[in-house]
């Protein structure tokens, strides 16, 4: 039996308990959890003593290899899920993005093209960037022939793809009806346009010119309006990369009112402040560029929060690498500078060694935000997100003891910088499988191209039926569509 695995006298851990025990793998599944579980003849044994056995990590929020302000992000869909499962993460949920009056569905195909080569699951969210019946028509083909269940709302990036309140609406309505869900990038697109100009004619050109044009207040009203507009609609929102207070806030308030309103937050922004954009090395202040940009410490601590009490549900990365000479472009105008930063290698040895080490959250609630939760979310669950007999065996064995310093020397991604560089953490994956096969074990990382799959989404068809009853205002005619259509 070659094909089936033993993790034996760990102690594993899923959003809801913990408990000591072995996981046996048949194949790409678990097939029994407990104590005392017999090893099948033949069979591979993982020793797991002295160390947790939890979910693989989901992170859903990344950009591989995406074309973005004149280049092309760094990491692949090889190189970026072989450094997520360095890091304990076993599948990533990227973005298609079609461009302005771009068809959908030919976004969406040429992202499954680039996504062949991945070693580990994957998935995608699809990009509203314009309106139209064309729009209408593929959001549904999307949800029912390809399992897109979730659809991505540009509120800033002016005259690129950014969309305004009426394509909002008219997108959330009909997602709504189709039993997805809408995520939303937060900030006021039009302030940031015109902060931006007045800023760089101030003569502000480097990168501390960024988070002066972006400031929370900016990022706090547009999330404010998203939840605002998904109430009335009566759509279910995930607002992505919450960074600030404000922000979260019009999520918690949101909340209280009775809508389902999900947020999520980077780890880059529990760990980094904005004093990162003072830095005299030009370099290091740009590869630190990425929008919402980093906040003052006290945003951090709003944040640790809103994880703790539950505002916040996912920590994800946002990962999207560019190399020193594309960050160049924005030398002498912080304007150009492409936004992103890596982390997705380090995100769950950061979440563990500055939340759970601390006390600021348990390992049950560590589980809960870099996998579960996303699974719930995204209506994956229990196939991913926990260790229950049936589901993928996409497992990390997580030595709570093992330190390593991060940075560039020791990383998996392209990219030729890493804003953890230097910070010390306790907490890191010893063995990670996907569908029960080894990516990685003893600091030796195993990818196998083209091995990861595709991983559909289904809607959620049931609440969509409850809300379009409730809210009969928001009822789909035909001739309430066509008035969204520019």
């Amino acid at each position: 039996m070659s094909d089936t695995t033993l993790i034996r006298g760990g102690t594993i851990v899923t959003a809801e308990r913990e408990s000591r025990g072995d996981v046996l793998i048949a194949g790409e599944k678990v097939v029994a959890v407990g104590e005392g579980l017999q090893s099948p003849a033949g069979a591979k044994v993982l020793d797991a003593g002295g160390a947790y056995v939890m979910p693989g990590g989901i992170d859903p929020h990344v950009h591989m290899e995406l074309p973005f302000m004149g280049t092309v992000s760094v990491d692949d869909f090889l190189s970026g899920t072989a450094c997520a499962a360095a890091g304990g993460t076993t599948m990533i949920i990227d973005f298609c993005i079609p461009a302005p009056q771009q068809s959908m569905l030919e976004a969406y195909r040429t992202w499954r093209e680039r996504a062949k080569k991945a070693t580990a699951d994957y998935s995608f969210h699809m990009a509203v960037t314009w309106w139209g019946e064309k729009v209408f028509e593929e959001m549904g083909t999307l949800c029912r022939e390809h399992g897109v269940n979730s659809f991505k709302h540009f509120m800033a990036y002016k005259n690129a793809i950014m969309v305004d309140d009426a394509t909002l609406i008219a997108s959330f309505e009909r997602a709504r009806d189709l039993g997805a869900i809408c995520l939303v990038h937060a900030e006021n697109g039009d302030l940031v346009f015109r902060m931006q100009h007045e800023i760089f004619e101030r003569g502000i050109h480097g990168p501390e010119g960024h988070p002066l044009s972006r400031g929370p207040e900016v990022e706090g009203e547009a999330a404010n309006r998203a939840c605002q507009i998904a109430g009335v609609v009566g759509v279910p929102l995930y607002v992505v990369h919450t960074s600030c207070r404000q922000a979260m806030e019009a999520i918690a308030r949101a909340k209280l009112a009775g809508h389902r309103v999900f947020g999520e937050s980077l780890v880059q922004h529990l760990v980094i402040d904005d004093s990162v954009y003072r830095n005299t090395d030009w370099r290091s202040a740009a590869h630190h560029v990425m929008s919402p940009p980093f906040r003052a410490p006290e945003h951090q601590q709003a944040l640790w929060g809103g994880l703790q009490g539950g505002t916040i549900e996912v920590i994800g990365t946002d990962h999207c690498t560019f190399r020193t000479e594309q960050k160049a472009a924005g030398k002498g105008d912080f304007r150009k500078i492409p936004n992103g930063t890596g982390g997705m290698e380090e995100r769950m040895s950061v979440l563990w060694h500055h939340g759970v080490r601390t006390g600021r959250i348990t390992p049950c609630e560590f589980v809960a935000a870099t996998s579960a939760n996303a699974a719930r979310i995204f209506n994956i669950h229990p196939r991913k997100g926990t260790i229950a007999p049936g589901s993928d065996a996409d497992i990390v064995v997580w030595d709570p003891k093992a330190t390593r310093t991060l940075g560039v020397a020791t990383h998996h991604s392209r990219n030729d910088f890493n804003i953890f560089e230097g910070m010390q953490v306790t907490g890191a994956a010893a063995v990670t499988l996907s569908r029960g096969t080894v990516l990685w074990q003893n600091g030796r990382l195993s990818p196998v191209e083209g091995r990861g799959r595709y991983i559909e989404r289904p809607c959620f068809t049931d609440y969509a039926r409850s809300q379009a009853t409730r809210n009969t205002h928001f009822a789909p005619t035909p001739v309430q569509r066509q008035e969204f259509v520019p």
